[in-house]
């Protein structure tokens, strides 16, 4: 296979292999992410958005590139549309999230892929609460607000893991996303 081992192949992204793929797979994402921001799940004192779980399961099939358009500028878009305040907030937050995931993902335990998008998901959620949290300090000027939405913040982020673990081992979104951009 010209000298391609079987490891080498699985670290090859899509945006190298098939522009045109990464591209409309980036784009197709990135409008479901829009989309789901206007949708939340109402509970006491707020509310809880899906497109969390868009964005971390995107993050474990995307490069980082990609990673980061879906989370931040995705989220970004969709806060310009539904809920400008914290627009730049929501692109800083879950841009990073996104590529640290996806970086993470990529690179930790290779032979153990549920434990590493685990440990990465994690890591971006705690990625993405913080920075909500400070963002929210700074756009609202009162850190007892940003603390009040605190909880919220981290059901969102555990909401974002679990779906998107689900969505990827359980589902076998990941396999079939494999299959897909080899194609």
């Amino acid at each position: 296979m010209n000298g391609i081992t079987a490891e080498k192949k699985r670290n090859v992204t899509l945006r190298e292999t098939n522009k045109v793929k990464w591209i409309t797979m980036t784009a197709i994402f990135m409008g479901m992410n829009i989309a789901l921001c206007a949708f939340g799940i109402p509970v006491p004192g707020g509310h809880l958005y899906l497109n969390d779980v868009l964005i971390c399961t995107a993050s474990l099939l995307l490069d980082p590139v990609g990673a980061f358009i879906v989370g931040g500028i995705g989220a970004f878009l969709g806060d310009f549309i539904f809920y400008p305040l914290p627009m730049f907030v929501s692109l800083a937050a879950h841009g990073l999230q996104a590529a640290a995931i996806s970086i993470l993902f990529r690179n930790l335990f290779p032979h153990h892929r549920r434990l590493a998008a685990a440990i990465s998901l994690v890591i971006g959620a705690v990625i993405m609460v913080t920075l909500y949290t400070l963002g929210k300090i700074y756009v609202y000027s009162t850190f007892e607000y940003a603390m009040i939405k605190l909880p919220y913040e981290i059901a969102q982020a555990l909401l974002g893991i679990i779906g998107s673990l689900a969505l990827c081992f359980r589902g076998g979104l990941l396999d079939s996303f494999r299959r897909i951009i080899q194609d």
